[in-house]
């Protein structure tokens, strides 16, 4: 007996389906199903999940998806062909555009008008009558409608079968067996139970309406099906015939990217070509080398014979844009790293310093789009995006969704409520049981959270926590992956609105584009990129010198002296702890030594045990030994240590046997981490591979492991190329220009590891002087001002730096200043800006009138007198320009309060640090200061106090907390192992001042405490407004 699956609920049914698309399509091959359908309601964004699977088992897979009009019964609707995807596409789009995000609204007259070239059944419902079968649903489909026969084990299975017998025999239509499948495997009942439950915002025990009676709309064997369906065979061969009819694959969808960049008269690959060569010439104005040359004709050679000439166009044209209107961008991914982007000025990494063929990311064999990622500045992209959306319009570009999904701490929380669990158990259980620390231990980490795992709510709860991590919860867009087609957008997947408003998402992640070969661009929002611009419009109105990515002068001991030095406060990539801890281990001395750090800072390389061997083998390289030559063509560069993505897929190929499109799947495969165990798919084939290769079945396990490491994010070459560039742009804009790098920082924020009072102190280290916000001498941003006998400029902070001063507060107050001169009073300000009391009152919190008023605690007694003016007396205007005397009895702040205000305002100080007013009693409690610890010997005890600067707990760290604090001399680093953070937890997390007793590790310049203990000082600063910055 033959039988296709026509009507099957993915989890892309958010909250309906309780399987994964792979899941449903695996099963139906183990059952021996001829094909299956995936049919989720009013969506196709599921569909992609269960390509790939089809093909590698070689099942047929139909495309399909069920319609709920609002004037007409629910019905599941097939494309025949392309044509009729399109139209289903175009119809759910219509649908989904109507309605806020997540909603779909259709009429039966929508359905009809998209109704050609698609097969249709209705679900016989109590919407679902003999009229709208016999009228509306034959006129429109004719002999391609139907009506769903599905049983599954009810109490009158027979009955309903002969009443839906009669009632299709009297209206013509023929029945077709469908199991109406929302999981592929009985036991997800529970899960399925679970998840509508969260849907209904109640508990599974109050649910009993919308659950299921049975665990049958799982996927049933075929003696099963033949069983249930056995009065009526032909509803199972219609299964099989309607299948046949269906045509149409993912395969089909050929990618067309818009070709109008090419001038009249000229193709796009001649464009192209043209653009490169010219741009050579400007890259290697004394003439392009004849290795360059060959690469050139080489790659364009390439780029036309897949035809992606437009893609290239679309992204130079992108960055055009952005040049122009002088907005900072660098390209990276794997096919930005290329000669041809080099030219076009998509990116500036010479592709000389690396060796990135161009088949890694462009390759005949797997016929994969190239990746090319755009970073913008942060503050200016929605620029770029708006261009895109001009140029070609709404109905053929859209941003790429994300699918957001569970993850364990939602899903916890989640699964809690389903269950009835009380409220505080569930706080304990999400605090202490969704460490990042692997599944393994789930079951304990709940019993430390105050569940006993072996009790029947404990299994039940870890197998639905277990389950339901992974499955998505909803759409929601990508930071920046834009589709732009040649046609309309909604025939190629449909799309739907955006939270954000004007903007609109197609319902395809970037996964899903790869899997069918269709190309985006990703217009990204890089902080960094914003801060280096600045810089070098600083240092050329300040300097006279003009700076940019492509000539600032390579290889500078002194910019390369402070990295080994790990003095990167502020700097891109290498800021972090875990960086700033391997700088001088790793010791960069050129830019590919950059390249190797950004990259092996990841939790991929430390997973993997790669960081240690790889310091090691940097101490003595001639220790390397590699198991064969092809081996060391892989790792020699990297010192056999596999760091980057690329170098694990090659070592697939030279050491298992891999094809190239086999450890393409491995790289993908690397990229699913979140789904467990799909890594260790590949572990078998990798062994044996390298077993048969003559390799070592401990070497091979290693390698395995470490490319197993890659899946908690590993990072490509060709990303770390391009972001080395930005690493070492800043470390030289900071160890040349440090004033112009913390003003740049400043203006950029938010952004970076470091709030601005670390930038301010790290600045003060590098002689540059910081001035206050000032009614008369601040503008909006942070400016620069020569300094007297200092080398650098001084810093004036600007007016953004106040919290919750209004921007447009600032151009008037600017304006009236720009145009009448500086203020003489507050009354003046008042009188000439007419702007609210409490901006008034806002920057006299702030000290910003401590030129004109003195003392802040007289500006604020100014400051509530003008509220007790009356707005408006002409006659008394001369009058309304003097403040009023301040009382001889108001007493000034006392310079702790100072320093408390000022945090309360701006989040620093330059008077002094808080700390500084507490050295005499932490010096009693032999308290040292940060400062003294490099002169201490390592693993002695010390004491130590400081603001709670951030708080960082990585997923590789297992269990360990890092913490940063830091007192009037500089910043402490601490190490909180997991038992001593747990026995802390209350004071941890909620103070920002700590004193801490612990052991100092004093090795190679690397500093940190190991905390044993830590109190609370909160209450020896009560009003102090620290805040700090947390990680995860």
């Amino acid at each position: 007996m033959q039988y296709a699956e026509l009507h099957c609920k993915s989890n892309f049914s958010f909250l309906k389906g309780a399987s994964h698309p792979d899941e449903l399509v695996e099963q139906a091959h183990e059952l021996g199903y001829s094909g299956i359908a995936i049919t989720d309601e009013s969506s196709l964004a599921g569909i992609v999940r269960g390509h790939t699977p089809a093909k590698e088992v070689g099942i047929q897979y139909i495309v399909g998806s069920e319609l709920h009009p609002i004037d007409a019964p629910p019905m599941v609707v097939w494309p025949t062909d392309r044509a009729a995807y399109g139209r289903l596409c175009r119809l759910i789009s219509l649908g989904r555009m109507r309605c806020e995000k997540g909603q779909c609204e259709l009429a039966w007259d929508d359905i009809a008008a998209a109704s050609e070239g698609m097969i249709a059944a209705v679900i016989p419902t109590d919407a679902c009558t003999g009229k709208f079968l016999r009228t509306s649903f034959r006129d429109v489909f004719g002999g391609r409608r139907y009506m769903f026969l599905e049983l599954h084990r009810g109490v009158d299975d027979r009955g309903k079968a002969e009443r839906l017998r009669e009632f299709a025999l009297k209206n013509d239509v023929p029945l077709v067996a469908a199991g109406d499948v929302h999981y592929h495997t009985a036991p997800r009942m529970l899960l399925h139970d679970c998840v509508t439950a969260i849907r209904h915002g109640t508990t599974i025990d109050h649910v009993h309406r919308e659950r299921f009676a049975n665990s049958q709309h799982g996927m049933r064997s075929l003696a099963e099906i033949a069983d249930l369906y056995r009065d009526a065979p032909d509803a199972i061969a219609r299964t099989v015939e309607i299948a046949q009819q269906c045509r149409f694959s993912l395969d089909e969808l050929r990618y067309e990217y818009p070709v109008e960049l090419a001038p009249g008269g000229m193709s796009p690959i001649d464009h192209l070509r043209r653009l490169t060569w010219e741009g050579a010439k400007q890259r290697w104005p004394g003439g392009v080398p004849e290795k360059v040359i060959a690469l050139i004709r080489h790659e364009v050679e390439l780029i036309r014979e897949l035809q992606y000439e437009a893609y290239f166009l679309t992204v130079w044209d992108m960055v055009r844009f952005a040049r122009e209107r002088n907005i900072l961008c660098q390209g990276r991914g794997s096919a930005a790293n290329s000669t041809v982007c080099y030219c076009l000025g998509i990116t500036n990494v010479d592709p000389s310093q690396t060796d990135l063929l161009f088949e890694r990311f462009i390759s005949r064999e797997r016929n994969e789009a190239p990746d090319i990622d755009v970073d913008f500045e942060h503050q200016r992209r929605e620029e770029v995006l708006q261009y895109l959306y001009e140029k070609y319009g709404r109905h053929r570009a859209g941003l790429t969704a994300t699918v957001t999904s569970y993850r364990t701490r939602s899903a916890i929380r989640e699964v809690g409520k389903a269950l009835g669990m009380s409220p505080d158990v569930v706080d304990s259980l999400a605090k202490f049981a969704s460490g990042r620390d692997g599944a393994t231990d789930f079951a304990e980490r709940c019993r430390g959270g105050g569940l006993d795992p072996d009790t029947e709510m404990g299994k039940r709860f870890v197998y639905l926590v277990q389950s339901l991590v992974g499955f998505p919860r909803h759409l929601s867009q990508h930071v920046g992956g834009m589709v732009i087609t040649q046609g309309d957008l909604c025939e190629l997947c449909p799309i739907e609105n955006a939270a954000m408003e004007g903007r609109t998402v197609i319902q395809w992640n970037k996964d899903d584009l790869d899997d069918l070969g269709i190309l985006k661009v990703d217009v990204l929002a890089l902080g960094m990129l914003s801060a280096i611009r600045r810089a070098f419009e600083l240092v050329s109105e300040h300097h006279g010198r003009e700076l940019s990515l492509s000539n600032i002068p390579a290889d500078d001991k002194p910019t390369y002296d402070m990295i080994c030095a790990a003095d990167t406060v502020g700097v891109f990539q290498i800021e972090s702890r875990a960086q700033m801890s391997m700088l001088p281990r790793l010791k960069p001395r050129c830019y590919y030594d950059l390249v190797v750090e950004v990259a092996i800072v990841r939790p991929g390389p430390i997973q993997g045990n790669m960081v240690h061997p790889f310091l090691q083998a940097r101490e003595n390289p001639q220790a390397v030994v590699y198991p064969s030559e092809a081996i060391r063509g892989v790792l020699e560069k990297t010192l056999g240590v596999p760091i980057f993505q690329e170098q694990a897929m090659r070592l697939a190929v030279v050491a298992a046997g891999f094809t190239p499109g086999e450890a393409d799947q491995l790289r993908r495969a690397m990229a699913a981490w979140r789904r467990p165990g799909v890594i260790d798919r590949f572990r078998v084939k990798l062994l044996r591979g390298m077993k048969d290769h003559g390799l070592t079945g401990e070497f091979a396990e290693h390698v395995f492991n470490q490319i197993r490491g890659f899946g908690e994010y590993g990072f490509p070459e060709s990303h770390a190329a391009s972001f080395a560039l930005l690493v070492y742009a800043s470390c030289y804009l900071k160890c040349h220009y440090p004033a112009a790098f913390c003003a740049a920082l400043l203006n950029s924020q938010p952004m970076g590891f470091y709030a601005p009072a670390q930038l301010v102190a790290d600045a003060k280290q590098h002689g540059v002087r910081t001035l206050p916000v000032d009614i008369n001498e601040s503008r909006w941003e942070s400016t620069l001002l020569q300094d007297a006998n200092r080398s650098q400029p001084a810093i004036r902070l600007g007016m953004q730096m106040v919290r919750g001063f209004p921007a447009a507060a600032a151009d008037v107050i600017l304006g009236e200043r720009e145009r009448h001169g500086p203020f003489r009073s507050i009354a003046e300000l008042v009188h000439r800006t007419k702007v609210s009391n409490a901006v008034v009152a806002t920057l006299a919190d702030a000290d910003a009138f401590e030129s004109i008023a003195g003392d802040r605690r007289g500006a604020i007694w100014q400051s509530l007198a003008e509220e007790k003016k009356p707005q408006s007396r002409p006659l008394f205007d001369a009058e309304q320009d003097d403040d009023e005397l301040i009382p001889e009895e108001l007493i000034p702040m006392t310079p702790q309060e100072e320093v408390h205000a000022d945090y309360s305002t701006t989040g620093m100080s330059l008077k002094a640090h808080p700390v500084s007013f507490m050295r005499n009693e932490l010096n009693r409690q032999r308290c040292v200061c940060a400062s003294e610890l490099k002169t201490l010997r390592d693993g002695r005890h010390v004491r130590v106090a400081g603001l709670v600067l951030m708080r960082q707990r990585p997923g590789t760290a297992k269990g360990i907390t890092f913490v940063t604090i830091e007192d009037e001399t500089g910043s402490v680093n601490l190490v909180f192992y997991a038992a001593v953070w747990k026995r802390f937890f209350r004071i941890a997390q909620a103070s920002n001042l700590w004193l801490v007793d612990g052991k100092l590790e004093n090795r190679k310049g690397v500093i940190h405490v190991i905390v044993g203990r830590i109190s609370d000082l909160a209450n020896e600063s009560p009003q102090l407004d620290q805040r700090s910055r947390d990680f995860r």
